[in-house]
Formats: structure tokens, C-alpha cells, sequence
């Protein structure tokens, strides 16, 4: 079906006209005026896929497979080839991926694509305490005599000489080759002194140096320059960052942003497999991850007026896949059972090999994982909440989102799973999804029959964020709009065959905000895997769900959602709410500990050591206790 939207013409037939594949394949100008920018499109690709080559962000959670309504443009201008559908107005908002051109483009992005997010795992706790310090690196100033004819040592020579006339260890320091290139015209510019940071080698099980390995100058800078570190939390959905003054152990700043990733899909699979098609495509991952980390160490640098030069050290931690992608890991046996990892242990990779310009030779420390989906996010999470989890009783830490991981804590036993709960329960996946931003729906209440909606930053509302996609469904549930099978009741449309419960209507350059029965099934399926994940690991324990004495919720989505209606929709444990304590970023707080500590690192990875990982789905009881959760029954 072809749509031409400059004029009131309608659907026009192309029977009889060539096929795309029977001549050469022509390209379009497309032109999105709301970001600015203009780009060319085939017309044997989706526009969605062409922004997407082109760099152009269109929001698509489901990675462009037409499973979602968050890549909805509307056609101001021009015409299009439109896949599956269905009939309707030309001007009506279309999916982006659906749609390929067939002329020169004008297009309107959905103002839910286009919102800026607010909400960024920054929220890690202790934001004004310093961290017990103990970095993996240190500085010193270097004065130095003055090159000349009597005295022509190389300028590294130099510089080594000179430190290690305080620091005698220094005497064998081996000199960062790209560092070593930036030393001569620092030392002229400043009078033959320089700021001169080193690392010594950390040995992974003890803490201690290795006694075998010399020290390494990373990096120099000018006189009197900061000694910074870059704490990251790489999330399937958010990268959250932290710069720290590896001087005084206080946080500086802290930014976050959503992964660049997320143009490939919101979830570890879509991911997955984009990364395996070919090397191109992995490489393409890798660098979209790497210039997120190095947009956040740039933009934070600058904010505390230092250079992305002064950070020295980086500590960065994310599940499996994220720290496998980033890597530039093998990822496709992370695709299918049994998920065999690389490496679950702590890796330290040069900084300047994943393109991040910082100092020259400083080290990406990824932290320990656990196995399968249970990366260094959730040992971070455990580094930072020990103090609670270590105490007696029965403890549950859990990080919701788009990959769920959970931990059972008795006493010295510690189990781990992670459950595939999808992008649902963070906006993706659904019809009027959106990230936490401004405009987003984020509580939904039923007073008399008439909807009360919350909404972020108080503006017209224009999605449903995941925290409001919990609200709205248990809300529906409460007042019978959805039955206990997680059927559509009451106060529904059909839209294109799919009931659908309407929450705000459409108006000029907005799309209606809907609940479907789609999306319904998405978080009944969510929701299930996370509760199942609860129910097993608590009989691998030989425990009962209500012998929990307390429920740990880690991650910002686990910040903002409504316990009350975790409960209601069966989610969680029906405990009772005193138990519950929402932690904020765990993760966040935990990798800011190990970039301050190497002690902390330490301790990270014998926590890691320490967890038993649970395979759900080998389990014989997975299916039935599984559907078991599917409903919403008292």
C-alpha cells in the first residue's frame, strides 16, 4: 500500500508498477525537522533503518521488528510503502518501521521519542560521604632539570628519574607508550614540570601488589591538575556515570544517559543477535557503547572544569552481555542455552582500546559476574548492600528491569538468578511506551470510574513510563477493566482487531496514549518470570516466600515503582510492606567502591565467588510454576 500524504488521494494501488528488486533501488531524502536533520533513504529499507544507518535517534524498543509503538512518525510530506498496517487515514501515526519511502520526506517524530529523560540511575546513596580510599592509582608532581646538551636524557628518562628520587619504586616504572608521546610539550609548556600518574598491578585475589611487577606511568598532565576516576553503570537501558577525586574519595558529579544500544533494541536478545550477524555489526555495538562512556566522561569532566585527560581510572560494571558487547566479546553463546560467559572473573582492558579518550594508558576495570545473565551490575549491587544482606535472616536482592537479576541470602548461602523479564516493565514493548521522561505517565488511579493520572514533570501526558505501565495495569485489575486471566473487560476500544484501554486521546501532534491487550500480555509475562524467579530460588533454599524478612529493591526503576502495586499484580510476594526497602542504584553505589578501593574490588570479586547461579529453566518445576504466576488471582 502506498500513502501519498501531500495530497487527499489515499491509498494508491501499485499493481503494474516495477518491483524494487527488478531495477536499480533508488533513495530519498528524508527530513525530520524536530531534530534537525536530514538523511537518505532507500526504498528497500524501513526509515527506521535508514535513520538507524544514518545515526538519526528513533526511539525503537523492539529493535524495529513492528512489536511496539515507540518509532511512530507521522508523513507531513511524501509518500510511502507501507508494510502490514492495514488500512487508515495517510496522516495517521505510522511505525517508522514499517514504513520504507517512496519520494522525498517530510516526517513528525511522536513527542514520547523525542522527551528527554529525567530519570538515570544517578541516585546511588552517600552522594556528600566520601569513599574509603584506596585507588589502583597515584600522582606526584615531577620538577625536572631542564634538557641540554650536558643532560639529554629522554624526556620519560627523565621524568622517571626525577620521581623516583622520592619514590624509589618509581626506579622501574615502565613508561605508557601514548602517555610517553604527550610528555614533551607538557614539559615545555610548564617549565619542566609535570603532573605524573601511575598504577601498580593489583593482584586479584589478595588485594595486594604482586611484588613481581613494576609500576606503570599511565598518563601526565599539567602541574596541579585533578587525579579523577569514572565509576560506570552500564544497564541494558541507562548508562549512569560517577566522577570521583581519586584524591579525597568525593563524588564530584554524576551523569547519566540512555545506552546508544538501545537504537538496536531494548533487549539483550535483539542485541545479541545484531552483534553476531557479522563482525561489522559487533564492532558497531561495541563503538556505540564505548562513545556513551566517552560522551559521559567528557560532559563530566568538564562539568567539575578538568579535562577527560585527568581521569586516570575507570571502573565500569553491567550484566553479561553488556560487558561482553562493550568488550568486543564473542556474544553468540550468550544467545542460547547454557549462556556460557568468557570470563565471569574481573578483567582489566586498556581504555584506549575501547576508543575512550581518557588518560592515555589508563585501565577499564569490569567487574566479576556470576554466570549467565548475572553480570557485574548485580556483584556491585551485593558489594554495595552487604551491610544489609549480611544480616540474620532471610534477605532478597533484587534489580528489576529489562534483565532481572535476583539474589536469596541465608546466613553464609548465597544464591543468584537472573530472569528474562524483557523491556516491558521499563516502557519498551509497549504500545505507548516511553522512557522516564518528561510527560510520561507514571501513576494511574481509578476514582469513580474516572481515570487519575500522575504524570513527570507535571506536562501533558504522552507515554507510559514502566513505573506507570505497573500502575495503570494493577489499577485495571483493582477496578475489574482486566480480569484475573488478564483479559481486556471493561472501558476498552478495538484498534486493528486489539482492545485496547484508552487513556489519553489523541490530539494535533500527539498519538493517543493506549493500554493494549499486547501489552497486558508483555508485563503478565514479565512479571512472571521476575515472581517464578523468587518462588525457585527461595525452594533451591528450602525456604517459603513469606519466610523473606526483607526485599531489597535495587536500580531506579526499583526507586520509582509502587511496591503496593508490585504486590497487587503478583510481581512480588504478597509480604508485608515494612519489608520492602527501595535502595535506589546499588550498582551505581557499588562500582563508585570499587573504582575509590582496591580492597573493595577485592571484596567484590570473593562476593562473586562466593554465589551459587541458579539456571531457572533447568529446573523441572520452571513451566508449571511459571503459568502458575501468569494471572492476577488474590
Amino acid at each position: 500500500m502506498t500513502w501519498d500524504a501531500a495530497s487527499d488521494a489515499g491509498p494508491q494501488a501499485q499493481s503494474g508498477a516495477p518491483s524494487v528488486a527488478a531495477a536499480a533501488v533508488r533513495t530519498h531524502r528524508v527530513h525530520i525537522a524536530a531534530l534537525a536533520r536530514e538523511f537518505e533513504a532507500r526504498e528497500d529499507e524501513s526509515v527506521l533503518a535508514a535513520a538507524r544507518r544514518a545515526g538519526v535517534r528513533i526511539v525503537a524498543a523492539c529493535g524495529g521488528r513492528g512489536s511496539c509503538g515507540s518509532c511512530m512518525v507521522r508523513i507531513s510530506a511524501g509518500r510511502v510503502h507501507r508494510d502490514g498496517d492495514g488500512e487508515g487515514n495517510p496522516r495517521k501515526w505510522l511505525r517508522a518501521c514499517r514504513i520504507s519511502a517512496r519520494s522525498a520526506l517530510a516526517l513528525e517524530v511522536a513527542p514520547r521519542s523525542l522527551a528527554a529523560v529525567v530519570r538515570a540511575d544517578v541516585r546511588s546513596g552517600g552522594d556528600d560521604a566520601a569513599l574509603p580510599l584506596e585507588p589502583v592509582v597515584a600522582e606526584a608532581t615531577a620538577a625536572c632539570s631542564a634538557a641540554s646538551l650536558a643532560d639529554p636524557v629522554p624526556d620519560a628518562e627523565r621524568v622517571r628519574r626525577t620521581l623516583a628520587a622520592a619514590q624509589p619504586a618509581l626506579a622501574a616504572a615502565v613508561v605508557d607508550a601514548a602517555a610517553a608521546a604527550e610528555l614533551p610539550p607538557l614539559l615545555r609548556a610548564h617549565d619542566w614540570r609535570v603532573s605524573a600518574r601511575w598504577s601498580v598491578p593489583i593482584d586479584a585475589m589478595t588485594g595486594a601488589g604482586t611484588g613481581t611487577d613494576a609500576p606503570r606511568l599511565i598518563g601526565f598532565a599539567r602541574p596541579g591538575a585533578p587525579l579523577l576516576g569514572l565509576a560506570v553503570d552500564l544497564g541494558t537501558t541507562n548508562a549512569a556515570a560517577f566522577l570521583l577525586d581519586l584524591k579525597t574519595g568525593v563524588r564530584l558529579a554524576s551523569l547519566g544517559l540512555e545506552n546508544p544500544q538501545v537504537a538496536w533494541g531494548a533487549d539483550l536478545i535483539s542485541r545479541i543477535n545484531h552483534a553476531a550477524g557479522s563482525p561489522a555489526a559487533a564492532a558497531q555495538m561495541r563503538a556505540a557503547a564505548a562513545a556513551g562512556v566517552d560522551a559521559l566522561a567528557h560532559d563530566l569532566a568538564h562539568a567539575v572544569g578538568a579535562e577527560p585527560g585527568d581521569i586516570a581510572d575507570i571502573a565500569m560494571c553491567g550484566n553479561t552481555a553488556m560487558q561482553h558487547l562493550l568488550a568486543g566479546w564473542p556474544v553468540a553463546q550468550l544467545g542460547r542455552a547454557p549462556f556460557v560467559a568468557v570470563t565471569h572473573d574481573a578483567v582489566d582492558l586498556p581504555a584506549r582500546a575501547l576508543g575512550l579518550r581518557v588518560a592515555a594508558g589508563a585501565s577499564v576495570h569490569l567487574a566479576a559476574g556470576i554466570g549467565g545473565f548475572v553480570g557485574g551490575d548485580h556483584v556491585a549491587a551485593l558489594l554495595a548492600t552487604e551491610s544489609m544482606w549480611s544480616q540474620p535472616g532471610t534477605t532478597l536482592v533484587m534489580d528489576i528491569g529489562t534483565n532481572t537479576e535476583i539474589s536469596l541470602v541465608q546466613g553464609d548461602r548465597l544464591w543468584s538468578t537472573s530472569c528474562p523479564s524483557g523491556p516491558a516493565l521499563e516502557g519498551g514493548h509497549i504500545a505507548s511506551g516511553m522512557r522516564a521522561a518528561e510527560g510520561a505517565i507514571e501513576r494511574v488511579r481509578i476514582d469513580d470510574g474516572a481515570l487519575q493520572l500522575g504524570v513527570i514533570g507535571g506536562a501533558r501526558p504522552i507515554g507510559l513510563c514502566g513505573s506507570g505501565v505497573l500502575d495503570a495495569l494493577a489499577a485495571f485489575v483493582r477496578a475489574g477493566w482486566i480480569d484475573a486471566r488478564g483479559r481486556i473487560r471493561q472501558r476498552a476500544d478495538t484498534l486493528d482487531g486489539v482492545r485496547a484501554i484508552t487513556l489519553v486521546e489523541e490530539i494535533d501532534d500527539t498519538p493517543a496514549v493506549r493500554f493494549t491487550q499486547h501489552d497486558v500480555r508483555a508485563v503478565q509475562l514479565a512479571k512472571s518470570a521476575i515472581r517464578t524467579g523468587v518462588q525457585l530460588l527461595c525452594a533451591q533454599a528450602g525456604t517459603r516466600e513469606d519466610a523473606i524478612d526483607r526485599v531489597l529493591l535495587a536500580g531506579a526503576f526499583g526507586a520509582y515503582l509502587d511496591v503496593g502495586a508490585c504486590i497487587a499484580i503478583g510481581l512480588l510476594p504478597p509480604l508485608p510492606r515494612e519489608r520492602v526497602q527501595q535502595v535506589g542504584n546499588a550498582a551505581g553505589l557499588g562500582v563508585q567502591q570499587m573504582l575509590a578501593s582496591r580492597r573493595r574490588r577485592t571484596r567484590a570479586a570473593a562476593i562473586a565467588r562466593r554465589c551459587r547461579c541458579v539456571e531457572l529453566s533447568a529446573r523441572c518445576d520452571f513451566q508449571k510454576t511459571f503459568l502458575q504466576h501468569i494471572g492476577f488471582e488474590p
